[in-house]
C-alpha cells in the first residue's frame, strides 16, 4: 500500500462551478428523491473510499449506520487535501465539499481510474444532507469540518495529533428530500458484498449500531470476479468450471468470470470502475458477440453444428450462464448520471479481443467441459425454435392479431390504460364475487383455477403451455419474450388477489415468479400489486363490524375493544375469498377507498434473482437448508 502524498495535494482538486441546483433538482444528480436516490448517496461516498484503494492507499474501508439514522464510511487512505486551493482560497477540503465538479477526478494527478459519479458525489452528498461532518487524518494531524444541508456550520479546523490516516464521512439524509431515510441492512449488505468481490483483496466492515448488540461483519475476497461468480452459482446445479480471465487491453483493465448452470435464464452483471452499469453498455456487447463468434467458431471445427444448422445466436449461447465483466478504465462516458450503461466504445473492442483469445483456448484445454457447454447451447437453440412457435400461436392469434381475449375475462369498459385495474383471483368462486362487487368501468377480473406452473424451473414453451399463464398473457395484450411490449400493456395495476392462508400465498410466489422472470418490466414499472385480504370479521354488538387481517390484529383489537367496554359478539374466519359475498369482497380488497395494496419492488435485482433461484428453482438442497433455518418462524394455516 503506497504511502505518498507528494503528488496529491490543493494544486490537484480542480474547479468547475458552483452548487446552488442539487437541492432544487435532485434528482438530475442522484435520479429521485426515492430509496434509489437515498442508495445513490451512500454509493457515492462509498465509492470515493474504494478509489483509494484503486490508486493504491487503502486496503481497508468501515461502514457504520449510527442510531440517528446517520452513516459513516471511514477509509484508511492518504486524507483528502487540506492546504488552501488557489482558486476558492479556502481549504481542498471545504471546496470539495461546496463547490460542485471540484474534486481529484478532474484534471491530472488525482486518480487514474474512478468510481465517484464525476467528482459531484461528496458534493451532491453534502448539500442533501440534514448534517455531514468530515474528518480528514493526514500528515500527522486530525481536521474536521461540520455542514448542515451543503452550508458549513463548523469551520475547518485542526483536531489535534494523530498517528491514524485517511477519511471519515458522516452525513443525515436529509428528511426534507428524501421520502424514506431509514437504512436497510441487508441492502448495505448486498451492496458492499458485491464491492468486495469486485476489488480482490480490500477489506470492509459494516456495523449497525442500532443493533440491540452491534457487531462487524466482515467482507473480504482475494479470489475477486472468481470469488462473485461462484457466489452467484451458490444454488443451482453447476454445469462448467468457472472461467476466468484479468488482463490488460491499452489503457482498459478487464476482468471477467463465468460459468453455467442447469438453469434456463441469463444472469450477466457489468461493471465500470466498479460501479454497476444496469443496463450493460459496450462492455456487455463486446462480451456477446465475443462469446456468440467464439462457441459457434469451436461447435463448427468439432463437427458438434454441421453445415446445414444455423448458427447459434446470442439466445442460444447465453442461457444458463453466470457472469460477471468489471473494466477499469480513465475516462468512462456513461448514460445518465446514475451511470447506468457504459458508452465508451474503445472498451467493446478490448472486451471482444480477451474473449476471442482466452475462452477459446479455454475451451480448446477443456473438452469435456467445452462439449457440455455447446450441448447445452444446442438444446437452447431447439427450445428457442419450440417457444417461438409456442409465441405466435397463443399471443398473434389472440391478442397481436385477432384481439380476442380469455373467455373467463370480465373485461372493464375503460379503455385507458393508467385507470384500469386487472385482478387475478384464486378460484372461481371468489372469482364470481369479484366480478358482481367491482366497479365495471375500470376493474377487470380474471379467474384463476388451480395453480400455474413454477416458472423457475420451465422454459417459456413449457410456461406457454400453462392454461392459467396463456389466458394471463392473453389478457394483458403486452405479449411475452420477443414479441413483448410494455406500452401494450392494457392494465397499470394487475392486483394478485389470493387467499390469507399457505395455498393462497403459493399461488402469489407463483405468479410473482413468472412476472419477474419474463414480464420484469411490468414490475419495474411498478405495476404489479398483491391485495391484503383479511382473515377474520368481528362483529360488534349488533350491527357494526370490523375486518382484521391475522391472528395477531385478532387479539390485539379485541383486547383494544374490551377496553372500551365494547362487546365482540361474533368472529367470522374466512378460509377463502369465496366465502366473501361481494359486498365483503369489495369493501376489503376492492373499493379503492378502504382496501390496502402492497407494491411489488424489484430494490436490488441481483439479490431478487438470487432468492428466486433458492426457492423455486431446480437445485433442492439450498431451499432444505432455507426451510430448515427458519422453520420455527413459519406461521403454519393447519
Amino acid at each position: 500500500m503506497k504511502d505518498n502524498n507528494v503528488f496529491y495535494d490543493a494544486s490537484r482538486i480542480t474547479v468547475l462551478e458552483g452548487l446552488e441546483a442539487v437541492r432544487k433538482r435532485p434528482g438530475m444528480y442522484i435520479g429521485g428523491t426515492g430509496l434509489d436516490g437515498l442508495y445513490q448517496l451512500f454509493k457515492e461516498i462509498l465509492d470515493n473510499a474504494i478509489d483509494e484503494s484503486l490508486a493504491g492507499y487503502c486496503n481497508k474501508i468501515m461502514a457504520t449506520i449510527l442510531q440517528d439514522g446517520a452513516i459513516a464510511i471511514e477509509d484508511n487512505g492518504r486524507g483528502i487535501p487540506v492546504d488552501i486551493h488557489p482558486k476558492t482560497g479556502k481549504s481542498a477540503l471545504e471546496t470539495v465539499l461546496t463547490y460542485l465538479h471540484a474534486g481529484g477526478k478532474f484534471g491530472d494527478g488525482g486518480y487514474r481510474v474512478s468510481g465517484g459519479l464525476h467528482g459531484v458525489g461528496l458534493t451532491v452528498t453534502n448539500a442533501l444532507s440534514e448534517y455531514m461532518t468530515v474528518d480528514v487524518f493526514r500528515d500527522g494531524k486530525h481536521y474536521s469540518i461540520g455542514l448542515n444541508r451543503g452550508k458549513v456550520t463548523k469551520e475547518f479546523r485542526v483536531l489535534g495529533d494523530t498517528d491514524q490516516r485517511g477519511t471519515r464521512v458522516t452525513f443525515l439524509p436529509d428528511k426534507e428530500i428524501f421520502e424514506n431515510t431509514y437504512w436497510d441492512y441487508k441492502k448495505i449488505v448486498t451492496m458492499i458484498r458485491q464491492k468486495a468481490f469486485l476489488v480482490g483483496g480490500l477489506r470492509f466492515v459494516l456495523r449497525d449500531e442500532r443493533m440491540t448488540n452491534p457487531y462487524d461483519y466482515e467482507f473480504y475476497y482475494e479470489g475477486g470476479v472468481r470469488s462473485y461468480v461462484s457466489y452467484m452459482m451458490q444454488n443451482e446445479n453447476v454445469l462448467s468450471d468457472i472461467f476466468y480471465v484479468k488482463t490488460q487491453q491499452e489503457n482498459t483493465e478487464v476482468e471477467i468470470g463465468f460459468a453455467y448452470g442447469e438453469k434456463y435464464d441469463t444472469n450477466i452483471l457489468c461493471f465500470a470502475n466498479l460501479v454497476i452499469n444496469p443496463e450493460g453498455g459496450t462492455h456487455l456487447n463486446g462480451f456477446k458477440s465475443a462469446i456468440v463468434k467464439v462457441i459457434n467458431e469451436y461447435a463448427r471445427e468439432k463437427e458438434f453444428l454441421k453445415e446445414k444448422d444455423e448458427n447459434l445466436i446470442a439466445d442460444d449461447v447465453l442461457e444458463g450462464i453466470n457472469a460477471v465483466i468489471s473494466v477499469k478504465l480513465e475516462n468512462p462516458q456513461f448514460e445518465g448520471q446514475t451511470k447506468i450503461k457504459l458508452n465508451n466504445t474503445e472498451v467493446a473492442t478490448h472486451v471482444r479481443s480477451v474473449i476471442q483469445e482466452h475462452f477459446k483456448d479455454w475451451l480448446n484445454e477443456n473438452p469435456k467441459i467445452a462439449k457440455l457447454i455447446v450441448d447445452k447451447c444446442i438444446f437452447s437453440y431447439k427450445a428457442r425454435k419450440a417457444a417461438k412457435a409456442a409465441r405466435d400461436s397463443i399471443v398473434r392469434k389472440s391478442i397481436l392479431e385477432s384481439g380476442g381475449l380469455p373467455g373467463k375475462l370480465a373485461d372493464c369498459t375503460s379503455r385507458n390504460p393508467e385507470e384500469c385495474e386487472l385482478f387475478l383471483v384464486e378460484g372461481d368462486s371468489a372469482g364470481g364475487s369479484a366480478k358482481q362487487g367491482r366497479d365495471r368501468f375500470t376493474q377487470a377480473v380474471l379467474p384463476l383455477r388451480g395453480k400455474p406452473i413454477n416458472t423457475e424451473k420451465h422454459r417459456i414453451d413449457k410456461v406457454l403451455a400453462n392454461d392459467i399463464l396463456k389466458d394471463l398473457v392473453q389478457a394483458l395484450g403486452c405479449g411475452i419474450g420477443e414479441l413483448f411490449d410494455i406500452n401494450k400493456l392494457r392494465y397499470h395495476k394487475i392486483i394478485i388477489l389470493a387467499d390469507a392462508d399457505v395455498d393462497g400465498s403459493h399461488i402469489q410466489t407463483l405468479l410473482m415468479t413468472f412476472f419477474y422472470r419474463h414480464l420484469r418490466p411490468i414490475i419495474e414499472k411498478g405495476f404489479l400489486y398483491i391485495a391484503q385480504p383479511p382473515l377474520y370479521r368481528l362483529t360488534i354488538g349488533k350491527s357494526e363490524y370490523i375486518y382484521v387481517k391475522d391472528d395477531a390484529e385478532k387479539e390485539k383489537v379485541i383486547a383494544e375493544l374490551s377496553q372500551k367496554n365494547k362487546k365482540v359478539t361474533q368472529i367470522q374466519r374466512f378460509k377463502g375469498l369465496g366465502e366473501m359475498n361481494p359486498q365483503q369482497l369489495l369493501e376489503t380488497t376492492m373499493d379503492k377507498n378502504t382496501r390496502i395494496l402492497k407494491q411489488v419492488t424489484i430494490n436490488d435485482a441481483e439479490e431478487a434473482d438470487r432468492v428466486f433461484e433458492m426457492l423455486m428453482g431446480l437445485e433442492v438442497a439450498p431451499r432444505k437448508r432455507f426451510i430448515q433455518m427458519y422453520a420455527k418462524l413459519a406461521n403454519l394455516d393447519v
